[in-house]
């Protein structure tokens, strides 16, 4: 039977949190919650971030102490995350602040204690009949060896309903970390080694922020994206090595971060007349309509990151 740690990284969000632990409740055996930065001591977004440390975390061991920027808080004050972690059985630390969890995701999984990884937002949790498809998952003698993990649909919500029922697809919620491959930058997600493939699971994730999860909104006035802008451009300064990571021996970064780094203009352009056109497409087929603001989100986004990575290339090409 395949067990599964719970893995959750995210800053504040206590309420969301205690949110997710509630619907997925016998969905776990283990849980592993890391917040960015310290808990009690917010530091205000204006602050340059804590460059993570550049660990291969799939080759330590289980016996090496905790790298440097992480911590386990000693006693967990009432009313507070790490509270709510504690009494779900679960462990809790402390990382460096990145403004964004995919660098905390490979330090997460090395604290996992099994392969299988549940891999949630503090603001998302499994519908129904997602959850009975986790059941059954925990129930099986054994999972496919073929598969690196399952993805799932996961509709645009619009601060109070999902307004797609079928689309997006391919959020990737549940991985096999002993095959897949991962590199700590924000948008960055694992990638299976061959022979082994992700496979789609036509279920529901919910998502559902206090705000809407698509829009121009969310691209131009939300700080956390001009954050993760800047943090993709100072990693793309190096390479991939330089990051925390999973799995990841290569020094060249793969295809849709390399024509950015390149071609940081031609790339942005081509992205944002090309992609919420194929984008639209997509969700015309799978949804039966075009949201307009949902198809060009991520065009513009990249448009907006490629931007940002020319600015930074062009004046400070290196750490």
């Amino acid at each position: 039977m395949p067990r599964i740690t719970l893995v959750v990284c995210l800053h504040r969000e206590r309420d969301m949190l205690e949110r997710l632990l509630r619907e997925s409740a016998g969905l776990f055996d283990d849980l592993v919650v890391v917040h960015d930065g310290p808990e009690a001591e917010p530091i205000p977004p204006a602050k340059e971030p804590t460059p993570p440390a550049a660990i291969e975390y799939s080759d330590l061991s289980d016996t090496s102490p905790l790298p440097k920027g992480y911590r386990v808080p000693l006693t967990p004050k009432e009313g507070s995350i790490h509270e709510l972690v504690h009494r779900n059985r679960g462990r809790f630390f402390e990382g460096p602040s990145c403004y964004q969890q995919e660098p905390h995701w490979p330090f997460a999984w090395w604290q996992a204690k099994h392969d299988w990884i549940l891999r949630l937002d503090a603001d998302e949790f499994p519908s129904e009949p997602l959850k009975l498809w986790l059941h059954k998952f925990r129930q099986s003698e054994t999972a496919p060896p073929d598969v690196a993990g399952y993805t799932c649909i996961w509709p645009l919500w619009d601060g109070q309903n999902a307004v797609t029922q079928k689309w997006p697809k391919g959020r990737q919620f549940l991985i096999q970390k002993k095959s897949v491959r991962f590199f700590g930058m924000v948008e960055q997600t694992p990638i299976p080694t061959p022979p082994t493939a992700f496979e789609l699971v036509p279920l529901v994730l919910e998502h559902r922020p206090k705000r809407k999860s698509f829009g121009l909104s969310n691209l131009l006035f939300r700080p956390q994206a001009s954050l993760w802008r800047k943090a993709i451009a100072r990693s793309l300064r190096g390479e991939p090595t330089d990051l925390p990571r999973w799995n990841w021996p290569d020094h060249d970064w793969p295809v849709v971060w390399e024509q950015i780094r390149r071609r940081p203009l031609v790339t942005a352009l081509q992205r944002l007349l090309v992609w919420p056109i194929r984008t639209a497409l997509e969700m015309r087929r799978s949804e039966g309509r075009v949201i307009l603001s949902g198809a060009a989100s991520g065009g513009i986004h990249h448009f907006l990151i490629a931007c940002t990575c020319w600015r930074v290339l062009k004046f400070n090409p290196r750490r």
